[in-house]
């Protein structure tokens, strides 16, 4: 396993993930502001989606690419989003619905690729503009929701403006997969 700076990145977003969710469980009486959770979630959220650009971009840059960086990667920012997505779905601020089309898309392009990379095709489903858009709207509507304590059912504008962003999410999640299956079709017929 190489060890450079951007695996180094990567590894610090999964190192995250336990203490993003740990501010969800702390005592109330630990903290004086409960807005504080909130705004301390949504900065490490994103430090952790800054740190997936700037992981990538350094490994590129620097010459250090690598297949297990190309691995560890997308894991790390699966978790974080699903984790996150678990967190506000538990907290009422977005709907089960979106968790299920996002975490679901993830798992099965994840298998798509998978199964390409078997078949040594794993370019035929590399990272398209799709799936670009559709990671901005997911990360920026997890920011917004992050950052308030409002429902689906009394929500305030950064409950309102963050579920639109996460249905525009869900439309792109589910554009992005047709994609990638309709790029890969030709392999499943082999």
């Amino acid at each position: 396993m190489p060890w450079n700076f951007p695996i180094l990145l990567t590894w610090l977003r999964i190192l995250l993930i336990p203490i993003f969710t740990l501010l969800f469980y702390l005592p109330v009486s630990w903290i004086s502001n409960p807005q504080m959770i909130n705004w301390l979630a949504a900065i490490l959220f994103a430090a952790a989606a800054i740190t997936d650009w700037f992981d990538g971009y350094l490994a590129r840059r620097w010459g250090q690419t690598s297949n297990f960086g190309a691995f560890l990667d997308p894991v790390a920012d699966k978790l974080m989003v699903a984790v996150a997505l678990i967190l506000l779905v538990a907290t009422g601020r977005t709907y089960a619905i979106f968790a299920m089309i996002i975490i679901g898309r993830e798992i099965t392009i994840s298998a798509l690729r998978e199964w390409m990379a078997q078949q040594g095709k794993r370019n035929n489903v590399a990272v398209a503009q799709i799936g670009k858009l559709k990671t901005a709207a997911q990360m920026a509507a997890i920011f917004l929701l992050l950052l308030t304590s409002s429902t689906v059912t009394k929500p305030n504008l950064f409950g309102q403006f963050g579920n639109i962003l996460m249905l525009i999410a869900c439309i792109l999640t589910i554009w992005s997969m047709l994609y990638y299956l309709k790029t890969a079709m030709k392999e499943f017929k082999s």
